[in-house]
């Protein structure tokens, strides 16, 4: 498995607000993270297919808050792509923390200072 781009997330001061604005305007619709509080994944109307997140901005691992869309990354082994992302010059922001039911997830800014995120999926994260 090639690792991909699987997730984008969307900072808010306002969940709710957030999910109001955007369901509003391109039609989404919402489901909460079972046991996360704080998030809500934005799924096809359809309820198909997750496309993202909306979450609050208490879990950002910068200094400063977020504005704009953050992205993540599936990969098979979070820890052994921790290691690379220091190897390459890469600042790992939030180390292996767990997404309840959903996986374990890092944070990073990569040597441009852009955040980005990498996640292997696990529902028995906890």
């Amino acid at each position: 498995m090639a690792d991909k781009l699987s997730h984008f997330a969307i900072h808010a001061d306002d969940v709710e607000r957030a999910k109001k604005f955007y369901g509003t305007v391109f039609e989404w619709d919402f489901q909460a993270y079972a046991g996360a509080d704080g998030f809500c994944q934005i799924v096809e109307r359809d309820g198909k297919q997750e496309m993202g997140a909306i979450q609050s901005r208490k879990y950002n691992g910068l200094e400063k808050d977020v504005y704009g869309y953050e992205c993540t990354i599936t990969v098979q082994d979070v820890e052994a792509t921790t290691r690379a992302v220091e190897d390459a010059g890469g600042t790992i922001l939030m180390r292996k923390t767990a997404i309840p039911h959903v996986g374990w997830i890092i944070k990073f800014r990569d040597p441009e200072g852009n955040l980005a995120c990498a996640i292997t999926m696990d529902s028995a994260a906890a």
